[in-house]
């Protein structure tokens, strides 16, 4: 089962915002660039704001902004804040406690499970939105000040 595309839009507005070079942005224009609806980036910027990543300038003018530096968010922050931490999904129901299979597999699988959970953590905390968004302009080669 793929995960949401949470994680991938809120990158995406965050480093948005980081190449704005400190200028607001408004959640439509936001939505434009990620082709989805206002709806979506207005409620991923909640979730966002509510961890202390980006902030809102009210008023004419206004719209959302960093709460701080690019180079110090990480992606590992945008995940947690906006993913579910659950990354695999298991049974729907408990297996068969009956069974040798279903009465074992969850605690066979979960070590792994914990291994791969922790290793995606890990990349993740290496790598800033100020990185993500110098290889946007790199690729789109277009100059941005972080």
């Amino acid at each position: 089962m793929p995960t949401s595309t949470r994680f991938a839009v809120a990158v995406h507005t965050l480093a948005a915002m980081a190449a704005s070079g400190g200028k607001p942005l408004r959640s439509e224009d936001l939505a434009h660039s990620a082709s989805t609806s206002a709806v979506v980036i207005r409620a991923l910027l909640q979730r966002l704001s509510d961890a202390r990543l980006t902030t809102a300038q009210l008023g004419a003018g206004g719209g959302a902004l960093l709460a701080r530096p690019a180079k110090e968010i990480r992606l590992l922050d945008v995940y947690l804040a906006v993913e579910d931490p659950a990354l695999f999904s298991l049974h729907r129901s408990p297996p068969c406690a009956d069974c040798p299979i279903g009465g074992n597999i969850l605690a066979a699988m979960q070590p792994s499970l914990d291994r791969a959970r922790r290793a995606l953590e890990d990349e993740l905390e290496k790598v800033s939105v100020a990185d993500i968004a110098r290889e946007v302009a790199r690729l789109g080669q277009f100059a941005i000040a972080l």
